[in-house]
């Protein structure tokens, strides 16, 4: 079984669980999952975990995305993107000052109402299904945040901009939002995510550049080890003495790691082996004084 995470660019018309059964085929194992949805119509960066990496899917969920999209003024649809069904459509009056103004108003905290097109759940229901139904609920607003807005390009009725947000951010919503502070509406255009945490663009494979790998027998080229997620995390190493403890996913002391080091109570720290092998991360508990497990990554026989 391949451990690890590979970077996928996923390609317009594909869902993110397209991709996910896609590589199932490439890799010739069921045990893959994604990191966070992107629409079909969306292309970029999406993290796929394999084998023991699945472990990191609620961790990777939580990093920051930077996306590059298109808004188009004066246009309201259904799903709040160009593929929608058109609702209303309204003449763009505002300056590309103003654009600018509006666009830069939804930094920092920003409570979002989650569009109806959705995989969110109301009830047991997701959104998008009750919209498909022409059925619409109310939704409550979530706070997220938008860490960066660039405007790249303001030819009206079209503007381009770059973004860097929380988890929960509908860049679609955001659009709307926009040109509903300017009073004519907005849908979105294009969207490409251009990094998930830090991964980006430059290191991604499309699903047939994944193909011919497998086919060279090079698809572990394409693979990252589980720890690398973790690069800015301290480590520690295991005494070989205590090894088992790690090797159960027990928690340790201090002295019983090379290091015998104490780091910030709750900071993660990255937990090896003697012989360098990722056992997995761990937080220390002042309380107990110990460090307790809080995702094991063992490669088991």
């Amino acid at each position: 079984m391949i451990n690890g995470i590979t970077v996928i660019y996923k390609e317009a018309g594909f869902t993110s669980h397209d991709v996910v059964a896609k590589m199932r085929g490439i890799c010739g194992q069921k045990k893959i999952g994604h990191t966070g949805t992107l629409d079909p119509m969306a292309t970029g960066v999406l993290p796929v975990c394999l084998g023991n990496a699945t472990r990191l899917c609620d961790m990777l969920a939580d990093r920051d995305k930077e996306y590059a999209a298109e808004l188009l003024l004066g246009v309201e649809t259904d799903t709040q993107d160009t593929t929608g069904r058109i609702l209303a459509e309204h003449p763009v009056e505002a300056t590309e000052a103003q654009v600018r103004e509006a666009a830069l108003s939804f930094m920092g905290d920003y409570n979002q109402v989650p569009p109806m097109y959705s995989a969110l759940k109301v009830n047991g229901k997701k959104l998008y299904e009750l919209a498909r139904a022409g059925k619409e609920v109310e939704r409550k607003a979530r706070p997220v945040v938008i860490r960066e807005l660039e405007i790249l390009e303001c030819a009206l009725p079209l503007v381009r901009f770059r973004v860097v947000c929380s988890k929960g951010t509908y860049i679609r919503t955001l659009c709307a939002d926009i040109g509903g502070k300017l009073g004519c509406g907005g849908a979105m255009g294009r969207l490409e995510r251009s990094r998930v945490g830090d991964f980006c663009l430059e290191n991604a494979y499309t699903l047939g550049q994944m193909q011919q790998l497998k086919d060279e027998n090079r698809l572990q080229e394409a693979v990252l080890p589980v720890d690398s997620v973790f690069t800015r995390c301290p480590l520690l190493h295991m005494q070989e003495e205590y090894r088992s403890l790690a090797d159960n996913g027990n928690a340790f002391r201090a002295e019983q790691t090379r290091e015998k080091e104490i780091h910030a109570p709750g900071r993660w720290v990255r937990v090896y082996m003697p012989d360098e092998s990722f056992a997995g991360i761990y937080a220390w508990e002042p309380e107990r004084e110990r460090y307790k497990p809080v995702k094991m990554f063992l490669e088991k026989a």
